[in-house]
């Protein structure tokens, strides 16, 4: 495949969708332990027929940013976190752990090496970093294998859902993750079961689906690829509290800077019968940052949050705090920023 060039790049019309860039990091599990890993500029894998990535889906993943500051910077944000989701995500899934500081140094080098990929600061583009790691062995039973790759490839994206503009959602009768599964695991399977929801629901002419907690059907999970949040009437900030849902780093950084801005937040279950307590709801997560919901559409009944075609005051608020801090705009009060020039 032809390496991507900076040239070739819109930075203002990237889209989210992947470019060869010149770099990326790998590291082998083997023998008991971690090689220690390097850069390449292969971006191919090598698989045999029978290894278990393949047929018993043992593969996690992560996604963090990098940011370009105003004064031509860099910033990663809470890396820290996404090391340690990675590991947590591996243990439920009995793959080796990379450790952390080593995955931390990783990102780091494979940022370094593609700086000229990350957009320019102005432009809403960010250098999305995908770190990934896959069962390698060669298996026919059903056991966990003994060998792992672990990846890191990076490709600069624009905004998931572009703008603050309120988009409609549907509530799917399809389930994400299920009762004690995988559901805070951040595994390719959970996203898989996603595929047809999501396409059923684009096909209605919503942006995406939202599912319900799987034992009960009675609350508010997630989104497929964000958490929910909601601001109620009275100005609480609230997102579900569930077994089943991804621990975002996001929405952990959000729920901090609500608190600072008087929202009262709360992690709770939600029931989807009390929906019309919101007079702002939203999704959030590193592709999504924040992204407002104009409505959501549960058993073919539209509830409407506020406008349907500007943000909210409260969202477009945590909106601006978040990402002012992510590039450099804002005081970093958490010490989250890790600047790598």
């Amino acid at each position: 495949m032809v390496k991507t060039r900076p040239e070739d790049l819109n930075w203002n019309k990237l889209g989210f969708k992947y470019h060869d860039l010149p770099y990326r990091w790998v590291d082998e599990f083997k023998d008991g332990k971690w090689q220690g890993g390097h850069l390449t500029q292969d971006s191919s894998i090598t698989f045999n027929e029978a290894a278990e990535e393949l047929h018993y889906g043992q593969e996690i993943f992560e996604g963090l940013k990098a940011y370009r500051r105003k004064d031509g910077g860099i910033n990663l944000f809470r890396p820290d976190q996404n090391a340690k989701r990675m590991a947590n995500s591996a243990k439920r899934l009995l793959m080796e752990p990379y450790p952390e500081d080593k995955f931390i140094k990783a990102v780091k080098e494979v940022v370094k090496a593609n700086q000229d990929f990350v957009p320019p600061y102005g432009s809403d583009g960010t250098l999305y970093l995908r770190p990934f790691m896959m069962g390698m062995q060669s298996v026919v039973g059903v056991s966990p294998s003994e060998t792992y790759q672990f990846r890191i490839y990076a490709t600069p994206v624009g905004a998931y859902v572009k703008g603050l503009k309120p988009m409609p959602y549907e509530v799917s009768d399809y389930d994400r993750a299920a009762p004690a599964g995988t559901g805070q695991a951040k595994t390719a399977g959970n996203y898989a079961s996603s595929l047809m929801p999501s396409l059923i629901a684009k096909k209605n002419g919503f942006a995406d689906a939202l599912y319900l907690d799987p034992k009960e059907h009675k609350y508010i999970d997630e989104f497929g690829g964000a958490n929910f949040f909601g601001i109620t009437k009275e100005g609480q900030f609230q997102t579900p509290k569930s077994d089943s849902i991804l621990p975002s780093i996001t929405k952990r950084s959000i729920l901090k800077l609500a608190k600072d801005l008087d929202l009262d937040p709360i992690e709770t279950k939600i029931p989807i019968n009390e929906i019309d307590r919101f007079a702002e709801t939203g999704a959030m997560g590193t592709a999504a940052v924040i992204s407002p919901v104009g409505s959501l559409t549960y058993k073919g009944k539209k509830h409407v949050f506020g406008s349907e075609t500007k943000a909210g005051p409260i969202t477009q608020k945590l909106y601006d705090t978040l990402f002012g801090i992510q590039v450099g705009d804002l005081a970093d009060n958490y010490n989250w920023v890790v600047k790598l020039n």
